[in-house]
């Protein structure tokens, strides 16, 4: 993966803003190893409401693309879910799972063409803060789409674009406004994680997250941007200060458009 000056992958500028460089292998070990800490963003605020939109999940299958070391989709399964997996590009998997889950190395932005699962279909599929890695987002989302079961849903969850806008914002001595709608990609080194890593992203707004969406025929159920709790807060202000100044992240419970409810119960076709 990429360690200098990313070239962009074909296709990863569509809408919805791939990540040109496709570093994730490399920054694997230094994400499992940042999640762990007790003022872990993901541990305080995205887990925790990641968990709450999923609900029960007894008897349900998951998926989840970009799974990481898995560890997730396990608690899962620990929780009641059934024949579940996992997937990830790299292959840092925890070395003990949970009986009815299966851990995959393969790539998120083609399901379809992960060994194992042909033909499979799942109650819960999950892209959490793993879709800007996909080389094809509409395609990525479309394959999650056509492998849900008919009552299923996808929880997905993207970081607030609002944050690198702020970020260019301070580093070009631009405007807001000026950042937020620039189409330019940009690269930066992951200074959490692991900084010999240079992404490469392009830039998203509110509108392509949306039109990435319906193009890949889902529609938005729920919508929520997680907050931090007055107790943690005051427990972890730094933290706070994090949430106060970039939002935080944005989580979107997706169901396929011929699923859509119309005003009256009937179903939208």
């Amino acid at each position: 993966m990429v360690t200098g000056d990313p070239q962009p992958t074909a296709g990863s500028t569509g809408i919805g803003g791939g990540d040109a460089s496709r570093p994730w292998a490399d920054l694997a070990s230094g994400y499992e190893q940042a999640r762990s800490r007790e003022d872990s963003l993901d541990r305080l605020v995205e887990w925790p409401a990641q968990r709450d939109l999923l609900g029960d999940v007894t008897g349900l299958s998951v998926l989840d693309a970009g799974c990481g070391n898995g560890a997730k989709v396990a608690q899962l399964v620990q929780d009641g879910a059934v024949a579940s997996v996992g997937v990830d590009i790299s292959d840092s998997f925890i070395t003990e799972t949970p009986q009815g889950l299966e851990l995959l190395q393969g790539d998120l932005s083609d399901l379809a063409a992960v060994p194992r699962l042909a033909g499979r279909r799942f109650d819960r599929i999950l892209f959490l803060q793993s879709f800007g890695y996909a080389t094809d987002p509409v395609h990525a989302l479309s394959t999650a789409r056509s492998m849900l079961t008919d009552d299923g849903f996808v929880l997905l969850t993207r970081t607030q674009p609002v944050r690198y806008a702020i970020e260019r914002s301070e580093e070009n001595g631009t405007t807001l406004g000026e950042e937020y709608f620039s189409t330019s990609t940009f690269s930066y080194r992951h200074r959490n994680w692991d900084e010999g890593v240079t992404l490469t992203k392009r830039p998203y707004t509110m509108a392509d997250l949306l039109n990435t969406f319906s193009t890949a025929g889902m529609w938005v159920e729920t919508t929520v941007e997680p907050q931090m709790s007055r107790e943690v807060g005051e427990r972890f202000p730094h933290k706070q200060a994090v949430m106060d100044k970039y939002l935080g992240i944005l989580m979107f419970k997706l169901r396929p458009l011929l699923a859509q409810p119309r005003p009256g119960g009937s179903v939208h076709t």
